[in-house]
Formats: C-alpha cells, structure tokens, sequence
C-alpha cells in the first residue's frame, strides 16, 4: 500500500481522458480564491480571534498569513505541475502513495466540509442581526444556534439547531450543482459585494481608532495562561488560519482552468496578497474603534463559561465585540452608524454563500478525484448528463455540510476545519521536497522560491499551529483518521484502480483493457 504510487504522467493521462470543462481563466480563477479567502475569518473570526488574544489577533493575521503564504508558494509548485483536480490528494498519491493519500483526502474533508459548515453559521449570525435591526424579529433561542459542545457533554441552554444555516447550506448545494461556470459567474458578483463592504467598513471605522483600546496588547500573552490550550496570540493564529484556507481551493479548479500551468500560481498568490491586506486593515479598525478584549482571562470563546459571561454582560446592556455574531456590523453600530452597519450585514449576508460555494466546490472535487480512482465507489464521479458537474458526491457533500452547520457553533467548526488543512498543507511541503529529489528534471512551470527554506518553514509552521489549537480540535484528527483507514481498508484498499494495474480511465470505453502499471524506480 506504500508502494501504490501513481505516477505524475498516468494522473495527467487520466485527467485528459476523464476530464471536466476547461472553462475557467485568471481573472476567474482569483476571483475565485478571493471569494473563498474573504468571508467568515474576518466577517465573524474576528471576535473569536478578540477573545483568544485581544488586540493581539493583528501578529494573529500575520503569523497565519506568513504560514498560509509559504505553503501556498509550495501548492503553486505542485499544482502549476499537475493541473487537475484533487489539490494535495492528488499531490500525494503520486510522491508518497496510496495510504498517505488517501489520509491527506480524509483529513480534506475537515478542511473543506466541515469549513463550509463554519461558513454557514457565520452567515446565520449576520442574518439574523439584519433581521433584528430592521424588522425587530429574532428567531426563538432554541432554533437560531446549535448546541454547545465540550468533553464534558452537551450544553442545551444556548439553542438545539441552527436553521438558518441549513437553508443556506442547501441552497448552494443546490446552485453548485448547476455547474461550475455558472457558479463562478454568481461568485464574481458577491466578490465584489464583499470587497466594497470590507472597503466601507475600513474607511468608517479607521478614523475613529482610539489608542488605549490597544491596550493591554496581549491579555492572554503569546500562549495563553498556563494549563490552557489555543488560546493567546498562538493560538488565535491557528484558530483564523481558517480565514486564509481558501487559495487551497483554487488549486482543486485545476483540471477546469485553462493555461492551468500560468493561470493556477497566478490564482493561488494573487488571491492570498488581497485579502491579507484588507484583513489587516479591517482588524485594526475593529480594535481601535471599539476595543477588543475578551471577557475574562483563560476563557475559550465557544464555551459554556463564555456563554454564560455574554448572556451576563447582555442583562447589563453590554455586548463587547468578542461577544457579537455580526462583529463587523456590531462595529458600525456601535460608533453610531447604524445603516452602514446595516449595509454591512446585507453584504455579508449575499456574500458569504460564495464562501460556502467555494469550500463545497472543493470538497465536492476532491471526492470526485477519489472516486475516480476507485477509492470510492465510482458512483459518485457520475457527471451529470446536462449539467456537467459531478451532481451526486455535491448533493451528498451538501448534506453533510447542513447537519453539521445545524448542530455546531462557528467557533469549533472553524479550530476542527483547521486540524485537517494543517495535516494537508504539511504533506504538500513534504511531497514538493521529495519530488525535487526524485524527479529534480521534470518540467516545473512555477518553481518555489528557495526550497529547501520555504518547505521547511512551512512543515514547523504547521505544526506549531496545530498544536496551539485547542484540545478538543487536536483530538479530532487522530479520531478522524481512524475513521478513514476503517474505510480504506473496508473499500478502497481492494477497489483501487492502481491495485488493479489500472492507471488511466477512459469514460467513454469501459470495457477496454487496463492499462499496465509503469514500474516503480
């Protein structure tokens, strides 16, 4: 199982011969990362962030970047090489094998899934501020949020399900499954929606920056009080690491980009510079225009006891924004501009879904790689006869994404999204090191600047931030993978195609004989 390596030339083989539509270009192909970057890191992360570190979270948004920017330098490598779909799933199978592959394509599905999921409650809360301030209506407690969940049980009192984030869950599912051009169309419209929004914002709340509300720094210092675990500057980096994930997705429209080779490093790096300008901007006018220190010191937003200490400062007529679901809105509103906050939350409120669009079009993608090459079954790579989208793996992805989004709060979806993309992103810094070793002669369009430093530093990276993650976040990954190698050997194991010396489909001729498998050098 660890010497089932598909080779790079039979994965660009099989792409031409199983492939999906070349439809999307450069400009798209940002837009798309830009869509995917901007959206519930800064619209709703941004309070958690606060609670975690206080005004801290601006080293927070660098910290995070910085990883974000040398692991998207080693995607570039890999994806401008192998131009199809599949992002570090594919990356892997064909440098380290079968078993680590299929890990890393386990691990994606906390990365995207479960990332969509945290997208959908963002967009709940900011729906349902609009609702309140302009019609004065508030959805009952019990259906405006899920659970609270911790290792000491289920806490009940702060809501049962998260309607809201279901309805939007579905309905771009839905959309999705329309097709892929349609979508980045729509997608092209909010990105400019969101981009405005966040533009109002910095130049209304940028003026009235106070500087004592820099002040203390870092409450809960560089790590967090002792005996704690994700909290502190660290610790919220790995939390609104989360915010920078989506130039990951772009390298999944590989195999639907045309000029993959010039286009995809274009899409990955250009998208990444955006949106870390306007994170810094828009963090620091929160900060310093209404404060940002958290509630009590050692205290995980999310929690009961975080819980607790807001619905206390709410009886006194208080809501800091550690404690606002809407934090960019409550901003505006709180320095007296009630209809920029309002315009704010009807931004987010048309803007997020392409948030969501873009994590289900990854997830979607991955599986359909997958399937494709036998590890799951291959019903679910069926292209839809008129729209052209693998339609089943969307609908089933979408499901998945609505229940989870109905029964969990932003907070832990985001730190347990972040568990499988920091898994993921260190594979794809070591495959990019052992293909310079063993294939240093193949064409590289886009070659990583100083390898042997950037990969290294983004491997440490990754793993400091995981383990500055909280521990309940840490726990799912080892738990999760369990699951997937129950899977893997139940399944995939026996069905893979390269098991079986098959190393090119061809969708047209499913009878034709298989391919030989290349020998391994």
């Amino acid at each position: 199982m660890f010497g089932r390596v598909k080779p790079l030339d039979a994965i660009l083989a099989t792409a031409e011969k199983k492939s999906l539509h070349r439809s999307l270009g450069p400009v798209q192909l940002t837009l798309l990362g830009v869509g995917a970057i901007i959206g519930t890191g800064i619209f709703v992360l941004t309070a958690a962030a606060a609670q975690k570190a206080g005004p801290g979270m601006m080293w927070s948004f660098v910290i995070a970047g910085c990883v974000c920017a040398v692991a998207a330098l080693c995607y570039s490598e890999l994806a401008s090489m192998v131009p199809v779909s599949g992002s570090a799933y594919t990356y892997s199978y064909a440098v380290v094998g079968e078993l680590l592959a299929w890990m890393v394509g386990w691990a994606l599905i906390l990365e995207y899934a479960v990332a969509a999921s945290a997208v959908s409650v963002g967009w709940s809360g900011y729906f349902m501020g609009l609702l309140k301030s302009l019609t004065g209506f508030e959805l009952p407690p019990a259906l405006a949020a899920g659970p609270t969940w911790s290792l000491g049980g289920v806490d009940f009192s702060s809501g049962i399900i998260n309607v809201p984030a279901v309805v939007v869950a579905l309905a771009v599912t839905l959309l999705l499954m329309r097709g892929t051009k349609e979508s980045a169309t729509f997608n092209a419209v909010l990105v400019a929606i969101k981009v405005a929004a966040l533009a109002m914002f910095v130049i209304l709340a940028l003026p009235v920056m106070e500087g004592e509300h820099f002040a203390p720094f870092a409450p809960n210092g560089w790590f967090g009080p002792e005996g704690t675990s994700g909290l502190g500057i660290v610790g919220a980096a790995s939390s609104i690491f989360f915010a920078y994930v989506g130039f990951d997705a772009v390298s999944t429209a590989a195999e639907e980009t045309k000029n993959p080779q010039r286009n995809v490093p274009i899409g990955l790096l250009g998208s990444l510079a955006l949106c870390t300008v306007f994170y810094l901007l828009v963090a620091a006018g929160a900060i310093g225009a209404i404060g940002a220190q958290p509630t009590a010191l050692g205290v995980q937003p999310g929690s009961a006891e975080f819980a607790a200490q807001c619905s206390a400062l709410a009886r006194q007529g208080q809501e800091p924004l550690v404690c606002s679901q809407e934090a960019l809105a409550h901003v505006l509103r709180a320095i007296n501009y009630t209809r920029a906050g309002d315009l704010i939350g009807l931004a987010a409120n048309l803007a997020l879904p392409s948030v969501i669009l873009m994590m289900l079009y990854g997830q979607t993608r991955i599986f359909f790689v997958m399937a494709r090459d036998g590890l799951l079954p291959e019903k679910l790579a069926s292209i839809h006869p008129k729209w052209k989208t693998p339609h089943v793996v969307t609908l089933i992805t979408g499901l998945f994404v609505a229940i989870a989004a109905a029964l969990l709060p932003v907070g832990q979806l985001a730190d347990i999204s972040n568990s499988g993309t920091l898994f993921a992103f260190l594979m794809v810094s070591v495959a990019v090191l052992i293909l310079r070793v063993r294939d240093p002669h193949r064409h590289r369009p886009f070659r990583t600047p100083l390898v042997w430093v950037v990969a290294p530093i983004a491997i440490i990276g990754c793993v400091m931030l995981f383990f500055n993650l909280p521990i309940e976040a840490m726990l799912v990954l080892p738990v999760w993978g369990a699951i997937g190698l129950a899977f893997y050997f139940a399944y995939g194991f026996r069905k893979s195609h390269v098991a079986h010396g098959v190393v090119e489909v061809h969708e047209d001729d499913s009878d034709a004989p298989p391919q030989p498998v290349p020998p391994i050098s």
